[in-house]
């Protein structure tokens, strides 16, 4: 996705251009009125529908002449200072708007970096905000923040769209420092501002007590601050330098493909990577050694509710991707810093809300790790070990959401394997709490600070390709046989099969070790006869604990099940539905799914749901060490053996370690068979 200036033909994958931003901008507002004024939210690529893009992709791995495939974008735009939110799809092969159609009532946009800001400012600059924090006679200079958050729905007077601001203050004691920790700092001030009349147009005031009471704002007194950034620490003078060294160089292969396309090669695996506004990096097309495993992977959603009951602290249940977008939050990533070793950075460009191009530099990073042993055996009759390492390659992005921070990799590795992790890091979000008080609902992290529980629920949409796209999804089991004449000890147990025939909403059972598999019927192999497939390892979790009626389960249509199987539909991509921005629900994956539509032997969408119950900690702050979380899918009789057997042995030689571990060789008895058949025994004791 490097920015270049020379014209290469465009793969229909690719992410959309600085240019292909520009006109589909141009022939919207074209489509207007002149002096229309537009608020543009997203310009993005419309992929190609599945129908037209496997035919090209086939075409592409045989080398022979490609189809010709139209290029679209998706665009996303309010005229300034209405509700009124349109979507559009541009041909930019015809140069014409195809579609132009003004959406319905209760369906927002999400937000962009320039609106965010802008509320920011309208709700600092507020009068009646500034006299509310005149009542609090804070040092003279302290500097109040405003965080903007999506105002989330209750159903209570929240049709039109708007931020609900939390504020707080910088350390009064250091007010020039912008890096404070203003989360140390939470005040019970917060302004609600209308994005049409840009105002504030009511200031709630938070309760900070066990009950809804919200008392009056009066004086309060400063607490010290609490920083994380590594000026304000005693660093360690123990820890030693751990070089990650490539002498050769990196082992993948990085192909420009267009102007803003790029395919990777690495140990058998071959994919394209793609980057949008709304989830991020995306990966195209994923095969093993020639063959198809995943059309299209991409994180889906996220949702993430806080358990404080109380207006207005109830209402927080963000959709990261869409109410902002992974792409718009995304870092520019840092060598030595956010990726260590041999390092192939991707840049890109993204709309701004002018309709102008926004270049987003290094907002991947593509490296190797070694992630141990790999697989090893030791002949202890003869000492001889056989052992490979692991190596594993990950395409990886961080993306910052206000006070959180999310880390998320696609890993590769050598024995076919494919696993999504995602890390979470960053600053709880907090708010300002009485002395001596404690709730059920969150942690005293810091003197008036609480870090209130929260879910984070993600969504992983997995488009197979398992040797083709006709594919099912079945589930394992693990039960006992009962005790008979046949299993007269009672140890046997079997494994059984079964088919989900409809699209559905399921879970897992670890007392009957429950696993999902993606699996083509046709596609046998040719050891066993088995049908091929990749089993899903997902990480158990609570699913939402919202209430089934509330505005949180309705919206969050994943976050109810840990696993969703819906038939192919062009354009569903995202598991909360398209608009997330106070959603009333009714647009996302369970829905889809409750059309009960064939799925076996058919094209379908796996939809994995992951995830944690953050029950807030002290240790959380200023700033939370990584929880790590992982999605893994593996190969199920996909191969005729393991296939990372041709993996060059592990050695000295190769690895040039420093560390040598005492040889440890173990005891053993053989026994030799005569002319008589009698055996003789030698031992080695």
């Amino acid at each position: 996705m490097a920015a270049e200036t020379k014209q290469m033909a465009a793969h229909p994958l690719n992410p959309i251009t600085a240019s292909e931003i520009k006109r589909s901008a141009e022939l919207i507002k074209a489509s207007w009125l002149p002096k229309t004024n537009f608020q543009f939210k997203a310009i993005t690529l419309e992929e190609p529908a599945k129908a037209e893009l496997i035919p090209y992709l086939e075409a592409e791995h045989r080398g022979s002449r490609l189809p010709y495939v139209d290029r679209r974008a998706f665009v996303s735009y309010y005229i300034r200072n209405t509700d009124q939110l349109h979507e559009a799809v541009v041909n930019l092969t015809k140069q014409k708007v195809e579609s132009n159609v003004k959406l319905g009532r209760n369906t927002h946009g999400a937000g962009d970096f320039e609106e965010i800001l802008l509320i920011e400012k309208i709700a600092l600059e507020d009068a009646k905000v500034k006299a509310e924090i005149a009542k609090l006679r804070l040092p003279e200079g302290t500097v109040v923040v405003s965080d903007p958050w999506i105002y989330g729905s209750d159903g209570v007077n929240d049709d039109r769209r708007m931020y609900q601001c939390f504020l707080y203050m910088r350390d009064p004691r250091n007010p020039s420092n912008k890096d404070s920790n203003f989360y140390a700092f939470p005040l019970a001030i917060s302004p609600v501002v209308d994005t049409v009349e840009l105002k504030v147009i009511r200031i709630d005031i938070c309760p900070t007590g066990t009950d809804h009471k919200a008392k009056k704002t009066h004086p309060i007194e400063v607490p010290h601050g609490n920083e994380y950034t590594p000026e304000h620490q005693h660093l360690r003078s123990d820890l030693k330098p751990l070089n990650v060294i490539q002498p050769e160089g990196a082992s993948f292969k990085v192909t420009p493909a267009g102007e803003t396309g790029e395919s990777i090669q690495w140990q058998k695996w071959t994919f394209r990577v793609g980057f949008n506004q709304r989830e991020g990096m995306v990966l195209y097309d994923v095969r093993y050694d020639g063959r198809s495993l995943f059309y299209r992977l991409a994180l889906s959603d996220m949702n993430i509710p806080y358990a404080d009951p109380r207006p207005p602290f109830h209402k927080k249940a963000a959709f990261d991707l869409g109410d902002v977008g992974a792409g718009t939050m995304a870092n520019n990533l840092k060598l030595g810093c956010d990726c260590l070793g041999s390092i192939h950075y991707l840049s890109t460009v993204l709309s701004d809300d002018k309709g102008g191009a926004l270049p987003m530099d290094n907002v991947i990073c593509v490296h190797e790790q070694d992630a141990g042993i790999g697989w090893k055996h030791t002949n202890y009759r003869t000492n001889r070990a056989a052992v490979v390492r692991s190596r594993e390659l990950v395409i990886q992005s961080i993306i910052t959401v206000a006070n959180y921070e999310y880390i998320m990799a696609f890993m590769f590795n050598q024995a076919g394997e494919l696993t999504y992790e995602v890390r979470a890091t960053g600053i709880v979000s907090t708010q300002p709490i009485d002395d001596g008080v404690e709730v059920p609902w969150g942690t005293v992290v810091h003197p008036g600070v609480l870090a209130t529980h929260h879910q984070h629920i993600f969504s992983l949409r997995v488009d197979p390709a398992l040797d083709g796209h006709t594919n099912s999804l079945v589930y394992d089991e693990v039960h006992p046989i009962p005790r008979s004449e046949f299993n007269p000890h009672g140890n046997g147990y079997t494994v059984q099969e079964t088919v989900v025939r409809k699209s559905a909403g399921l879970d897992t059972n670890y007392d009957t070790n429950r696993t999902f598999k993606i699996q083509n019927q046709a596609s046998k192999n040719p050891v066993n006869g088995k049908a091929v497939a990749y089993k899903i390892h997902a990480p158990g979790f609570q699913k939402m604990v919202s209430d089934p009626a509330s505005f949180n389960h309705k919206r969050a249509e994943f976050a109810d099940h840990n696993l969703y199987v819906t038939k192919y539909r062009d354009g569903e991509l995202y598991a909360g539905g398209k608009y997330t921005n106070q959603s009333r629900g009714g647009a996302g994956v369970r829905s889809w799914a409750n059309r009960k539509d064939n799925v076996v032997n058919d094209d379908i969408v796996v939809w994995v749901q992951f995830g944690l119950q953050h029950v807030t900690r002290v240790e959380d702050f200023p700033v939370m060490p990584c929880e790590i979380i992982k999605v893994q899918f593996k190969p199920v009789n996909f191969f005729d053996k393991n296939p990372s057997l041709d993996v060059p042995p592990s050695s000295q030689e190769f690895n040039k370690s420093t560390d040598i571990s005492e040889r440890h060789k173990q005891p053993s008895v053989e026994t030799k068979v005569g002319r008589d058949d009698r055996c003789c025994t030698t031992s080695k004791l």
